[in-house]
């Protein structure tokens, strides 16, 4: 029995260990616990870990909100100014993960190595977005706490933004007001 725990103790080590970084994203409407996958998207979880650590999604927006679709934001501020960014990320989309309900994935122009801060959250298992014999969009993450903070940003009313000449704009403002990396003690299982 004292073997069999040790070896159970040994496995949920190991576990502990594989698990990607976690970041906390602590908004206005509560807070959303992401896992990171390192190992499927290195290069997008380095790039969206470099905006963790400058502190520059701290105060940024959720612009865009489809509900049953997905929440986007990072790249803007309160007054929809853009923020700034570093040079783009190449796509990583034919990673074998899926833009499923959850995930946490990057957002892009047309051009498929074009996403720099702006990511987006999966409302719904959107398939359209994955790769596959086309270049989709890079999954990085999946959140791990927070389903019912995604379940209130659903419910927020959007409209047309003239400063942003766009649609699908929340009409009260969704702010992310801090983003942090969580050590292994801190994330909530």
């Amino acid at each position: 029995m004292k073997r069999g725990l040790v070896l159970l103790a040994g496995l949920m080590a190991a576990t502990a260990a594989l698990a990607g970084p976690r970041v906390e994203l602590v908004t206005n409407m509560g807070t959303l616990e992401v896992e990171l996958n390192d190992t499927a998207a290195p290069a997008t979880v380095a790039n969206f870990l470099r905006y963790v650590d400058d502190g520059s999604y701290d105060g940024s927006i959720f612009h865009r909100l489809i509900p049953g679709f997905v929440v986007q934001g990072g790249g803007f501020d309160t007054d929809y100014k853009n923020l700034p960014t570093y040079s783009p990320v190449v796509n990583e989309s034919n990673n074998g993960l899926d833009n499923q309900t959850g995930t946490i994935a990057m957002a892009r122009t047309q051009d498929p190595n074009s996403a720099t801060r702006q990511f987006y959250i999966n409302l719904n298992d959107n398939q359209s977005l994955n790769g596959g014999r086309k270049v989709g969009y890079t999954v990085f993450g999946k959140v791990t706490a927070g389903d019912e903070v995604l379940a209130k940003m659903a419910k927020v009313d959007t409209g047309m933004n003239m400063q942003l000449r766009a649609r699908d704009v929340p009409e009260q403002d969704i702010v992310l007001q801090q983003v942090r990396r969580l050590n292994n003690s801190q994330a909530s299982h």
